[in-house]
């Protein structure tokens, strides 16, 4: 084919799910010219699985987008249709945020924000191979024959790969929600050496409201306060936002419903060989937990709201790639199914991946400079674990045209750096599904604090703007005022104050405390002893949740700073000084091959991949003193 010039840009992105969306925004608000290439603008932001935002673990994933300066969190907060704060029973740490999304009003709100946004051109076209010159890329050859020319191409394809719609016999060429699939682009990738593999996800029926039995269900309604995603979404707290929420419903599965999905193992495609890809462990869909626990005598499923303008309603649960009429009979055979009318059939999707050990924690791919990887073609699955990588890579790519230093997030900085070191040392066997059990500083890596961990980061880069900035700094500066008013707050054990303590049901004062070290105690809390605290003013509630969790646990928070204090040496300790690990005596022969085919950036990553020990990096730390060593006595 003759291709013709069809424009010249800064950054092309290949893909408008999450993942792109958040990559695009990044480097258009950057200052530079990026065109978005969807197959189509209809699936822009869309939401082929579950609509909703947020979760355990994801919820803090959204918040850190935010506080860089992304899209998602705002969002999710002018589409929600019902709020829930998750897992409030545990500590701070797991807190986590879910929203109900109304799925075509976020699609549409997103699309508004691209169209709206400076420097960034949203064009409706395939991908099919991506133009290298000197081991750079340099944008992307199109089916129409045309070239965008770029400085940096990020990839970020999602499902739609070489992907496949699989419902019992069923096997045939889709993207999801029966949008087009990327043919020939996964090919064009192999060619130029990339590892791929072949990943499956799914997705449960979608029903009609009218069909289903609500008084077979227990109602389950949004959370009276609704909490916004967005720190910079004042208007939540300064004004407390009223909206009509939609309820989510909860019901169970029947044993006569496993007996069915058992009846009919052999028309499984996840058992009887139809399906290659490797599906995600922590979203199984309902035959593969039947056939897992088979003493489990029933499952929960949630009847989740698609919308405000549609009766279609989401049946979270029941995943599967069971024929079309064993789903409906086994549907029919729970109470609240009993007449149901299907309007989408539950399918798997089998796709094309890249290997993520390809790539550089900047999500750079080591093969081939200035091309970057974001989304499921890394091995995640979720829109919020998408849009995390999508906003890193569009900052690195942005930053690194520039000729700037680029980012990167480290483990103890945020979930977002947990999610990308997991990727990029350790790989993943299966689609990568974010949990807080991930996360060994989860404790300093809490929802409600990732402002203040990573807004000057996303200032430094220049994603966040003076608006959001002084929102930021208003914030911050209220919770290091109060805390420090309390620590200069003395509380003595009169007889009024110990008369409050023991209606609080703790002890009384020995001896003279500040009000700070008072919270401590864990009978105590901000908001337990406002009668020993006259001269408190009132603060937005926000505020004083942190100070709240801030002074409650500083105890806990010290400890796990002064760990990531010990470990900061390795994370800091960079072996860019290193071509090639041959040159290490003393390093055994695995830590030697693992080592040269990953080249970790920094002793810290070195020593969380598998098959390098303690020893192996001991013998590293004492080469790299011993070329400093050489280096200073050449200048010398």
């Amino acid at each position: 084919m003759n291709y013709y010039n069809a424009g010249e840009y800064d950054i092309v992105v290949v893909g408008a799910g999450h993942a792109g969306i958040e990559a695009a925004l990044a480097t258009a608000r950057l200052g530079l010219k990026t065109i978005l290439c969807t197959m189509s603008i209809e699936s822009v932001a869309f939401m082929p699985c579950n609509p909703s935002v947020g979760g355990t673990s994801k919820g803090h994933l959204v918040r850190e987008i935010d506080a860089l300066g992304g899209e998602m969190g705002i969002n999710i907060d002018k589409t929600i249709v019902q709020s829930r704060m998750l897992n409030t029973s545990k500590g701070p740490a797991v807190h986590s945020l879910r929203a109900q999304a109304d799925k075509v009003q976020y699609q549409k709100e997103m699309r508004k924000v691209l169209e709206d946004t400076e420097n960034l051109y949203l064009r409706q076209i395939e991908v099919t191979d991506i133009l290298i010159e000197d081991g750079k890329a340099k944008g992307v050859y199109t089916r129409n024959g045309g070239i965008f020319y770029g400085k940096a191409v990020i990839l970020a394809t999602g499902t739609y790969m070489a992907s496949n719609i699989i419902i019992g016999e069923a096997n045939y060429e889709s993207g999801p929600n029966a949008l087009a699939s990327s043919k020939i682009l996964p090919k064009s990738l192999e060619k130029l050496g990339f590892n791929m593999h072949r990943f499956k996800t799914g997705t449960p029926v979608r029903v009609h409201k009218r069909s289903v039995d609500f008084s077979q269900m227990t109602e389950q309604k949004g959370d009276e306060e609704i909490i916004p995603f967005s720190f910079f979404n004042d208007s939540y707290y300064d004004k407390p936002k009223k909206i009509d929420q939609m309820s989510c419903y909860l019901t169970y599965t029947e044993p006569i419903t496993h007996k069915i999905i058992n009846a009919n193992k052999d028309k499984s495609p996840m058992f009887n060989g139809s399906i290659d890809g490797i599906g995600a462990r922590y979203c199984p869909s309902i035959e593969d937990k039947v056939y897992r626990f088979p003493d489990k005598e029933r499952h929960q499923i949630f009847l989740e709201p698609e919308g405000r303008d549609t009766n279609e309603m989401y049946v979270q649960g029941m995943s599967s790639s069971l024929p079309e009429d064993i789903q409906i009979k086994m549907l029919k055979t729970i109470p609240a199914f009993k007449d149901v009318e299907v309007t989408r059939t539950g399918y798997a999707i089998e796709y094309e991946m890249i290997d993520p050990m390809h790539l550089y924690p900047t999500l750079e791919y080591k093969n081939i400079k200035n091309l970057y990887g974001a989304g499921q073609i890394n091995g995640t699955s979720g829109y919020e674990e998408a849009a995390a990588q999508g906003i890193i890579a569009g900052i690195n790519a942005g930053l690194k045209i520039k000729g700037q230093e680029e980012l990167i997030i480290k483990r103890s900085e945020g979930y977002i750096g947990v999610l990308i070191d997991d990727l990029v040392t350790k790989g993943t066997n299966e689609p990568y599904r974010m949990l807080t059990s991930r996360a060994e500083y989860r404790l300093l890596l809490r929802q409600d604090n990732a402002d203040l961990r990573l807004t000057e980061i996303g200032r430094k880069v220049g994603l966040v703007d003076d608006e959001r900035y002084e929102k930021y700094l208003y914030r911050k500066t209220k919770i290091e005022n109060e805390i420090n008013r309390l620590k200069n707050v003395q509380i003595t054990g009169t007889a009024k104050t110990n008369k409050i303590l023991k209606e609080l049901g703790s002890t009384e004062l020995k001896k003279a405390l500040s009000l700070y070290e008072l919270l401590r105690r864990p009978e105590l809390d901000y908001f337990k002893v406002e009668k020993l605290d006259p001269d408190r003013k009132k603060l937005r509630i926000d505020i004083l949740r942190e100070v709240n969790v801030t002074s409650k646990y500083e105890g806990y928070i010290r400890k796990q700073q002064e760990e990531v204090d010990r470990f900061s040496k390795y994370e800091n300790q960079t072996l860019k000084s290193i071509e090639t690990y041959d040159e290490v005596k003393g390093l055994r022969i695995e830590a030697r091959e693992k080592l040269n085919k990953l080249m970790p950036m920094t002793l810290g990553q070195a020593s969380r991949i598998s098959g390098v020990n303690p020893a192996d990096i001991t013998v590293m730390q004492i080469h790299l003193e011993g070329t400093k060593r050489g280096l200073r006595e050449n200048v010398l």
